[in-house]
């Protein structure tokens, strides 16, 4: 995508603000998207949608200060070709082509060099909002519409254009993938990266990880490299998170790495046969990306074909468990324990996190809707499937005990998914308290949904 230059943003803005305008009071303001990454349920609204057309692109890169002006509904696939002719890329790069750069920080996001860079709304230098009092305001770090911006999906307003800083990278990737048999060795091994971003004697720019059993975890270290030989291509036949199993060493194209996990929807494509070779082959290419298979699921959710083809073969009805929490590292080993044992479902992603620190002496910032501590490493842990529900127990039962042994072990789980806390939890681990006063302030007349309704109300 070509960069859409700024008399065509403020023309689109314009559009937007006057279908937000035409609203009607009292009816639900969503936007008129076309894909999507959530993965709860929303209640069916016949309400004409918010007018996003034109607002999908890069609206200047300036490459002296490397930054890049981009527009809320952005996908990171359009955002990385742009930036990439330029050889720089956002500073977290999330791991699927169609998550927006909007969505990303009204979400959050997370990727391999978040340990290094925190989420990518901690790169941002400042935002155009839509506020629910429809005015489209400039926030900056440490404005009271900013800070709490972070995890508020849209329930303080839509972000019209974003600033962010670029990092510049080299063409290629070369990773090593390390095998740890023990969950403690693994969690040493992350907290040494993360404070020393080095593994015997290599720099590491990014680095994640895959845990396939308690006895079988990679962590995968990832170094940008000017030099390759040869590089290996899992858009055709092999499956990357295969690899990690067997071979020790790899080298991709920056490119092919931003989305070495889009290719199979990390492992998730398996449910729909993608992974068998036969079926693969048969498989167009173009169609083995994470958006496909999203509207896939989405179509299962509305006509449940497989429910009704498991429940005539008198298989159990299955709950979805499609989650990503952060642990801190200390408590990591225990949190895989217990969920190998009362979910068990594999494999998972780790990705260690920690909240970007200043190159000053200030201290590192702190998310009201978000709370992580600074100076403390995280590990995102990412699982994605489905369990069967036990005899004499409710839908949703495994995520609450999810949900309740994250917040024993000083966690946090992000929401884009289902989310079964009462309102006071909610409100005590998402800055309740501190959102509605905000909220009230740029939605004076209560027209946007608030958080607690969007995240676990499902409205």
């Amino acid at each position: 995508m070509s960069v859409v230059g700024w008399s065509a943003h403020e023309r689109a803005v314009r559009r937007l603000q006057e279908s937000y305008d035409g609203l009607p009071p009292g009816t639900p303001v969503r936007l008129a998207k076309r894909t999507s990454n959530l993965f709860r349920a929303r209640t069916a609204t016949h309400a004409p949608g918010l007018d996003v057309s034109g607002l999908d692109g890069v609206v200047a890169i300036d490459t002296d200060a490397r930054t890049a002006d981009v527009q809320g509904m952005c996908t990171y696939e359009a955002l990385v070709d742009a930036t990439l002719k330029h050889g720089m890329v956002p500073l977290v790069v999330p791991q699927l082509r169609t998550i927006t750069l909007g969505g990303a920080v009204t979400g959050l996001g997370i990727e391999s060099t978040s340990f290094r860079n925190g989420l990518p709304h901690e790169s941002v230098l400042e935002m155009d909002v839509l506020t629910g009092a429809g005015e489209v305001l400039t926030v900056r770090p440490g404005d009271d519409l900013f800070d709490p911006f972070p995890n508020s999906y849209g329930s303080l307003g839509y972000a019209t254009r974003i600033r962010i800083e670029l990092e510049a990278v080299p063409g290629f990737v070369a990773l090593r993938h390390v095998r740890f048999a023990d969950l403690d060795t693994l969690a040493k091994a992350v907290d040494t990266v993360v404070a020393d971003r080095h593994w015997d004697g290599t720099r590491v720019d990014a680095v994640d990880g895959v845990v396939f059993a308690q006895d079988e975890a990679y962590l995968t270290l990832a170094t940008w490299t000017d030099r390759a030989t040869g590089t290996s291509d899992y858009t055709g036949q092999a499956v990357y998170y295969r690899s990690l199993q067997q071979r020790e060493t790899d080298t991709l194209t920056m490119y092919d790495y931003l989305w070495r996990w889009d290719t199979d929807w990390f492992w998730c494509s398996r449910a729909f046969g993608a992974q068998n070779p036969r079926v693969r082959r048969l498989w167009p290419r173009r169609f083995r990306r994470s958006d496909v298979y999203h509207r896939l699921v989405g179509l299962e959710n509305r006509f449940g074909v497989a429910a009704r083809i498991d429940a005539a073969r008198g298989l159990p009805a299955r709950e979805r468990v499609v989650q990503d929490v952060e642990v801190p590292v200390d408590r990591l080993p225990e949190f895989l324990r217990w969920f190998d044992e009362v979910v068990a479902m594999s494999p998972v992603w780790l990705c260690p996190l920690r909240l970007r620190e200043p190159s000053g002496p200030a201290s590192a910032r702190r998310w009201p809707a978000y709370p992580l501590d600074p100076g403390t490493t995280y590990v995102n842990v990412g699982f994605w499937g489905t369990v069967p529900i036990a005899e004499g127990a409710a839908p949703g039962d495994v995520n609450r005990a999810v949900e309740a042994r994250v917040t024993e072990l000083g966690g946090h789980k992000s929401l884009y998914s289902d989310a079964y806390y009462d309102r006071a939890t909610f409100d005590k681990l998402y800055g309740g308290d501190h959102h509605a006063r905000v909220k009230a302030h740029y939605d004076p007349d209560d027209r946007l949904t608030g958080l607690y309704e969007k995240a676990v109300r499902r409205r």
